[in-house]
């Protein structure tokens, strides 16, 4: 739960940093060359990208919650498994086991 509240601060204040609309009434904020246009389109899309990335993880937190609601958290949703201990104590959200997550990959449904 520290972790989701965590990352929901994060993506909130980065959504904030990443869409910030500039005061055209402060021109200090205005880029003076093309290579600085391009800079900010840059760190806007890096910014984004970390956004979604950062969301793409409240999901899986959430869903892990689910999980545990539904008493099937730690058990691999592919193989019907359990997770080991270690796999969830690095990755509390976790939903698949190493080897099926290899598998998943290697078969390109991951």
């Amino acid at each position: 739960m520290e972790r989701r509240a965590e990352i929901l601060g994060d993506v909130e204040s980065m959504s904030d940093e990443a869409l910030k609309i500039n005061d055209s009434s402060n021109l200090s904020n205005m880029p003076l060359h093309m290579a600085d246009v391009g800079s900010d389109n840059y760190e806007q899309e890096l910014m984004l990208g970390l956004v979604e990335s950062e969301r793409a993880m409240v999901v899986e937190i959430n869903e892990a919650l689910d999980r545990i609601d539904n008493r099937t958290y730690g058990v691999c949703i592919h193989t019907g498994k359990p997770i080991p201990k270690a796999r969830l104590e690095i990755t509390p959200w976790a939903k698949y086991s190493i080897e099926a997550a290899r598998e998943l990959e290697r078969n390109g449904r991951l």
